[in-house]
């Protein structure tokens, strides 16, 4: 599933390509994907202009000048490209399509339909539970670390669960999970509420740098993520633990493991990251 780099770098590479361009038509073949319905959808956005795209955690926001927003959320294999004439050739995963003014055309393929696009009022994101109850965006003047320490001491479970829950910080998944943790020598399975003060410091930092590297490198592609130009990101060279069980770790030379937290499966080095037996705190 993209998260929050991958998500970002669609945004951009997105924006360039359908900004202030007015849709004429909306179509689809998979009609789950339009949580409103396809007739609400044309009925509300044809003749609307795209004036920008937005991001809050994993989701974007399409912004329409009819004052109308787009929540789109790519799930496992969403992905959406522009095709300069309407008339170019279907892929058979592409589910629904906006068709432009100029005769060019904005199509969003997913290999397994599990994407979504919900149509809402621009400034009623909160009435979407989805992204109310949403952390904060992981950047220095959203992201506090006293608040994230307060946030991480409601919670027993495992410090990387923690980190996938979307209301604790947004937009980090599994990927970036298992990063941050190496680079902060956590212990995927330390419960959350057992981090010292520093430790939370280093993860939160952590959390920002990282997240920051990884979208400057357009991403991490490493399963099927493109951006809208087809571009794939390179921020899976730069990876220190995911999806390299049995390699070893860049740092001390042990050898990286895999395991299951819930349910995930997540990656790390049992001799930077060990766990550490500490009491709940009272």
């Amino acid at each position: 599933m993209p998260e929050l780099p991958e998500v970002e770098t669609v945004r951009r590479s997105l924006l360039p390509l359908v900004k202030n361009k007015v849709i004429t038509a909306i179509n689809t073949n998979w009609e789950k994907i339009l949580i409103n319905g396809l007739a609400t959808f044309q009925k509300e956005i044809v003749s609307s202009e795209i004036t920008t795209i937005d991001r809050r955690g994993k989701y974007l926001l399409m912004r329409l000048s009819n004052g109308e927003t787009i929540i789109s959320h790519l799930r496992m294999e969403g992905r959406y490209y522009v095709v300069k004439d309407a008339n170019t050739p279907f892929d058979k995963h592409d589910h629904v399509t906006f068709t432009f003014q100029d005769g060019s055309q904005l199509r969003y393929r997913d290999l397994r339909k599990f994407g979504r696009m919900r149509l809402i009022k621009t400034g009623q994101e909160d009435q979407v539970t989805a992204l109310a109850k949403l952390g904060p965006e992981p950047t220095p003047s959203t992201f506090d670390e006293a608040d994230f320490a307060q946030r991480l001491k409601r919670h027993h479970k495992p410090i990387k669960s923690v980190l996938l829950d979307q209301t604790v910080v947004a937009g980090v998944g599994n990927i970036y999970a298992d990063e941050v943790l190496w680079l902060s020598r956590l212990n995927p399975l330390q419960p959350a509420d057992t981090l010292k003060s520093k430790e939370i410091k280093t993860l939160h930092d952590a959390i920002i740098q990282e997240l920051n590297a990884a979208i400057a490198a357009g991403g991490t592609s490493a399963h099927t993520y493109v951006d809208a130009e087809g571009n794939r990101g390179s921020f899976q060279n730069a990876l220190h633990v995911y999806d390299r069980e049995g390699t070893p770790c860049d740092r001390c030379g042990t050898t990286i493991v895999k395991i299951k937290v819930g349910q995930r499966g997540t990656h790390y080095c049992p001799h930077c990251q060990p766990l550490h037996q500490r009491r709940r705190p009272a």
